[in-house]
């Protein structure tokens, strides 16, 4: 590329710093991605963003694909290019983005685990009333009850809890706010768990959750507190903080239906998102099915 194509560049990711501001995680990956696009022009020939074409973008993406790269990878380095390509648009470089019509190829749909209602309730029956035991009962029914994400949770101040109106105000992808009820059960362990926090946290520490050394929990740390209980509450499986979200979006669309509810409860931008969990809405329903219907159930 040019000069004035890698001045192009530059400037992009110092406006995803300093204008969009990214995570560092988000940022490294727009790295990477478009340090993929600038090899694949090097080696076409192309020495100019204004000189990129749509069959180039396929290609582009094609060979992503042909090298190793699963289809969500490949369509997080389209995402890359579309953005960058936008971003030239805006500073008058480019007059349109020959990106936006490229897309990934489809890869198979994984669906995600989740606990049922009995094994989650048997999880959450935490024992004791030791610190440890007190909070981590009130992180993971917070988890449950309102869905958050582990970033989320681990990002969680006190001023963001409100238990008079029950309900809790997260900022998630995105940097999207959006605030969520909380359910009884959640409500009365954060109760607990905040008495007892105001004995052992400043009062200018805004953490929610902490540990014994009054610091905030880190994503790690809470990982393994779930990975804690699991093992000790026999369940059989291997759980993470993520399967509390699955799991109660799997649940509530299994008692309502309410599709477009759970998707704003989630804070999915594209209810696409949110589909695959009627997917586990209707295993739940084949399983009924297969048990009870007089053509379907099986001998015995």
């Amino acid at each position: 590329m040019n000069p004035a194509a890698q001045d192009a560049l530059a400037r992009f990711r110092q406006y995803l710093t300093r204008e969009r501001r990214l995570s560092g995680h988000t940022d490294s990956n727009y790295a990477r991605d478009l340090a993929a696009l600038v090899r694949f022009c090097a080696q076409q020939g192309i020495a100019d963003w204004a000189a990129l074409e749509h069959a180039q973008v396929r290609l582009f993406a094609a060979r992503s694909h042909a090298s190793g790269l699963a289809p969500r990878s490949v369509q997080r380095r389209l995402s890359a290019v579309r953005s960058f390509l936008n971003f030239l648009i805006r500073e008058g470089m480019l007059n349109h983005n020959c990106a936006v019509e490229v897309r990934a190829p489809k890869g198979a749909r994984h669906l995600p685990g989740t606990l049922d209602a009995d094994s989650m309730a048997r999880l959450l029956e935490i024992p004791g009333q030791d610190m440890l035991a007190v909070r981590d009962r009130a992180l993971m029914e917070l988890l449950y009850s309102s869905g958050l994400r582990l970033a989320e949770i681990v990002g969680l101040d006190l001023q963001d809890l409100n238990l008079a109106d029950r309900t809790v105000r997260v900022l998630g992808k995105g940097s999207k706010t959006r605030v969520l009820p909380v359910g009884r059960k959640a409500l009365a362990a954060l109760s607990a768990w905040l008495t007892l926090r105001a004995s052992l946290v400043k009062p200018d520490n805004p953490a929610v959750f902490v540990g014994a050394a009054a610091r905030r929990l880190g994503p790690r740390a809470i990982q393994k507190r779930v990975e804690f209980w699991a093992l000790r509450q026999g369940l059989p499986m291997h759980v993470h903080p993520h399967l509390f979200r699955h799991s109660f979006a799997s649940h509530l669309l299994e008692s309502s239906g309410e599709l477009r509810a759970v998707q704003e409860l989630l804070g999915h931008a594209d209810i696409s998102t949110t589909q695959v969990y009627t997917h586990l809405d209707f295993q739940h329903l084949a399983r009924i099915y297969d048990a009870t219907h007089p053509r379907a159930r099986k001998k015995a």
